[in-house]
């Protein structure tokens, strides 16, 4: 007779059991749900600083583009530079002892006097360097006369100057000097200038139309 009683007690207690363990499964799958959405969401949350590291790096491109464009550039003004040193360098400065007036002698070579500038131009004219120093070299050692040299020349004759009065032009040594001579006459100062081209640089060809007796 006791024993109904007892069933009627355990019923509900296993009916209790099911439905806690029917929870903890409930509990379960949601924190399987939770832990495999949680990479989404820190993948999604790298997402923008992904994106902004790019525009960052696209905002750098065109300033080494910048900088590239410059020195691509610069060789091209500095050879636009380099161009016009030629032109410069065609420039006469030295002053035909035939013309020079006082005044320029002067004002042009350092140290010089009134009695200096009388005995320039008591010699004129001159038709070759050496006769200049010998002149001058009557009243000054031979270290001025090569100093009063840089600032001063005597024209050349294409077909006449000796070989000292030609190695005034730039670039001219003893041989190139022979070799003019040797190539004598010449029809003008252009076909002079000419084959003196073929012996020295263009630069200094072009300057020496300077030194050229008209």
């Amino acid at each position: 007779m006791s024993f109904k009683p007892t069933m009627r007690i355990m019923a509900p207690t296993l009916a209790a059991i099911m439905l806690i363990a029917a929870a903890c499964a409930g509990n379960t799958s949601t924190t399987d749900s939770t832990a495999a959405s949680a990479p989404t969401a820190a993948a999604t949350a790298t997402e923008p600083a992904a994106e902004a590291a790019t525009a960052e790096e696209a905002t750098t491109e065109p300033a080494a583009t910048a900088a590239d464009t410059e020195a691509t550039t610069e060789p091209t003004a500095a050879a636009a530079e380099e161009a016009t040193e030629p032109v410069a360098a065609v420039a006469m400065t030295k002053l035909n002892l035939n013309t020079v007036t006082g005044d320029e002698l002067l004002n042009t070579i350092p140290g010089f006097g009134d009695r200096m500038v009388r005995e320039f131009q008591e010699y004129r004219p001159y038709i070759s360097i050496q006769q200049f120093r010998r002149e001058i070299g009557k009243y000054v050692d031979d270290a001025q006369v090569a100093d009063y040299e840089q600032y001063v020349y005597v024209p050349v004759d294409v077909n006449e100057s000796d070989a000292e009065t030609l190695k005034q032009l730039p670039g001219v040594d003893d041989a190139i000097a022979e070799e003019l001579m040797a190539a004598r006459p010449y029809d003008s100062n252009d076909a002079f200038l000419a084959k003196l081209a073929e012996l020295v640089s263009s630069e200094d060809a072009a300057a020496a139309s300077g030194y050229l007796a008209q």
